[in-house]
């Protein structure tokens, strides 16, 4: 395998995805709408950058193309329904018919915990309902022809720019306390490096073959931990230093003051942190079911959260 089309390879987890391909020899062409997104990748060896729309079929087949596989990380956190279907669900069915028509023979595709491809609508939410859609589709096609498929489920995942702890540490910068909706829900956190070490991984080795069509792998990849949401917001406060290295105290909200909360954040400016949707994801704990592999069937030992989130937010 030589050429990998990395879609979403501009975002956090991509970015070390990218990283760690070409580490490894491998060239990667990096689909973004802009070209300024992937100003911090342009400079490693191997890596080329193709400003388009990836929602653009007919331009997306002319850019996966010669490439050996492929690897999708596109995916948005809010939302409504229509916006969920096309990240989610209508863009997997794209990949699908690109694959199958540029003979690609191996696709990578992250999706999360809590997604259920056999019955997608028992999900609490939209996120988590079109994330189960989305991995239906790539099933079936990978059912019907001689797609390669891996499916990787993450719990939320950590890391040194990460979106999560960074956040609930800034706001304890600046907020006396944390009243904070869900909790008491759990969360397995996983190291983004240890994500992309399993894309790298899934992308270089084989999987079981199934009786008929192609190759599927289903892995769930989490973290050793598990912790409450309110247990990971107070260690960002005293990883962070707020507080004198107290952190803020963290008040647990009941779950209409919750969705209060989380409604009032959907409509106040700048970036939604929390949606409705959001804590209806965490009605389920993000935690791995054990019903199929984790990181270790790809020989991957997952890191621990505590050592690194330390450093990286004491450092911020």
């Amino acid at each position: 395998m030589q050429s990998i089309l990395v879609l979403g390879g501009t975002g956090f987890v991509g970015t070390q995805v990218c990283r760690q391909l070409v580490r490894q020899g491998l060239s990667v062409t990096l689909p973004t709408r802009r070209g300024g997104n992937a100003r911090h990748l342009q400079h490693l060896p191997g890596v080329t950058v193709l400003e388009m729309d990836v929602h653009d079929e007919a331009a997306l087949a002319r850019a996966a193309a010669g490439h050996d596989a492929m690897v999708n990380l596109i995916a948005i956190l809010h939302g409504n329904a229509a916006a969920f279907d096309k990240a989610h669900v209508v863009l997997p069915q794209k990949l699908a018919r690109v694959c199958q028509a540029q003979a690609i023979g191996k696709l990578v595709h992250v999706s999360a915990l809590g997604a259920n491809d056999a019955r997608p609508g028992q999900a609490p939410s939209e996120y988590l309902r079109s994330k189960g859609r989305g991995e239906a589709v790539l099933h079936r096609a990978a059912a019907e022809s001689a797609l390669d498929l891996t499916v990787l489920r993450p719990s939320v995942i950590f890391g040194a720019q990460d979106q999560f702890l960074n956040l609930f540490a800034r706001l304890q910068a600046v907020f006396p306390v944390m009243p904070l909706a869900g909790a008491h829900a759990r969360f397995q956190p996983v190291w983004v490096d240890d994500v992309a070490a399993a894309i790298v991984c899934s992308l270089q080795r084989s999987v079981l073959r199934q009786a008929s069509g192609g190759a599927v792998r289903v892995v769930e990849a989490c973290g050793p931990d598990v912790y409450t949401l309110k247990e990971l917001v107070q260690m960002a406060g005293q990883f962070s230093g707020a507080n004198g290295g107290r952190g803020r105290p963290v008040i647990a909200l009941p779950d209409a003051l919750g969705r209060l909360q989380a409604l009032l954040m959907e409509f106040a400016p700048g970036p939604t942190l929390m949606s409705r949707d959001n804590l209806d994801s965490m009605k389920v704990d993000n935690i791995a079911t054990g019903l199929v592999p984790g990181l270790q069937a790809l020989g991957i030992s997952p890191a621990h959260l505590e050592p690194i989130a330390r450093e990286y937010l004491r450092r911020a």
